[in-house]
């Protein structure tokens, strides 16, 4: 089969679409064929040498995948051959196949095609694991996305108005929230112009958010404690803006406030499965309903994999960027 492999870590031209051997299920696992994948923050990483894959996964990068089951390993119940699916991935995704423990996959929903479905696995498991069952937020309470067009961004805003909060969100530019405001967004609030602390105390007179959903990390840190509610529960997904903050305890003493800092792809597979099972359970059919959708900005063929890259870096993309394998 072909892959993405990185023979020397550096910049999107280190993305090399290159012939290696064909995975082989275990106990436990499917081979899926894979007709797309999705870019995250995370590949960006491992490509430039900062994000080794977990010990025992592929080496290739790509944590989500949409495609059809090839072969089953021992083991698995619930699956056939021939099944077309979904599935949040240690990695591997940027390949022509990929082997998946079967408490990783989902069906594809109701009424999306099998390439976009590649855009679900990581952004739903990610918002439905921080959002609904790390940092419990409820209908009423207000959410502050960082990045809302994100692909994290763009279905954190879907969900959170889909049980019933109220939603904030950061983003660059007012195309940007425009686009978040067609999702759902209440509070729009322009990162490069708008100090989000004041914005948000404004909206909400004074109260500031229940839970905030954070992927820049240090450089944010200090002000989203400001911007929390009492009880509020800060939720540290990402470090764009450093990994190393001061923390103002008595501030969040004052608050009762939480803040805890969380990472998908080096959780076990049992805690994978279990995720994966809740947002079957909770988000699908919701995005079965119409009512949660993807939003894919572009889709770009696997092999030009450093295109989709510098459209992440750039920085001008609204939800996913997808990966199209030839010929699949």
């Amino acid at each position: 089969m072909y892959a993405i492999t990185i023979p020397e870590p550096g910049g999107p031209e280190a993305l090399v679409w290159a012939e290696v051997p064909d995975p082989v299920p275990g106990e436990g696992e499917v081979l899926v064929e894979v007709v797309a994948s999705a870019v995250n923050r995370a590949d960006l990483l491992q490509r430039q040498g900062f994000y080794d894959p977990p010990p025992g996964s592929s080496p290739y990068p790509g944590l989500e995948c949409a495609g059809r089951i090839t072969a089953l390993g021992p083991g698995v119940a619930g699956w056939a051959v021939g099944d077309e699916v979904c599935a949040l991935l240690a990695g591997g995704g940027y390949a022509e196949k990929v082997v998946v423990p079967a408490g990783q996959l989902l069906p594809v929903p109701e009424g999306v095609d099998l390439a976009t479905a590649a855009a679900l696995p990581e952004v739903a498991c990610t918002v439905w694991s921080n959002i609904f069952m790390i940092a419990h937020l409820r209908p009423g309470e207000t959410l502050l996305v960082h990045g809302g067009a994100s692909g994290i961004g763009t279905m954190a805003i879907q969900l959170a108005k889909a049980v019933g909060a109220r939603v904030a969100v950061t983003a660059g530019g007012p195309e940007k929230l425009a686009r978040c405001a067609e999702l759902g967004a209440d509070i729009l609030i322009d990162y490069r112009e708008q100090d989000f602390v004041e914005e948000l105390a404004k909206a909400t007179d004074g109260a500031g958010a229940d839970v905030i959903l954070d992927i820049v990390g240090a450089k944010y840190l200090e002000r989203n404690v400001k911007a929390l509610a009492v009880n509020g529960r800060l939720v540290v997904i990402g470090l764009q803006g450093g990994v190393k903050g001061e923390l103002n305890l008595g501030a969040l003493l004052a608050k009762r406030a939480a803040v805890m800092a969380t990472t998908l792809r080096s959780r076990s597979a049992a805690e994978k499965a279990a995720i994966v099972a809740a947002v079957r359970e909770h988000v699908w059919p919701l995005i079965g309903a119409g009512t949660v959708r993807p939003v894919v900005d572009r889709s770009v063929p696997m092999p030009d994999a450093a295109e989709g890259h510098r459209a992440l870096e750039d920085g001008g993309h609204v939800g996913k960027v997808l990966l199209l394998v030839p010929g699949a």
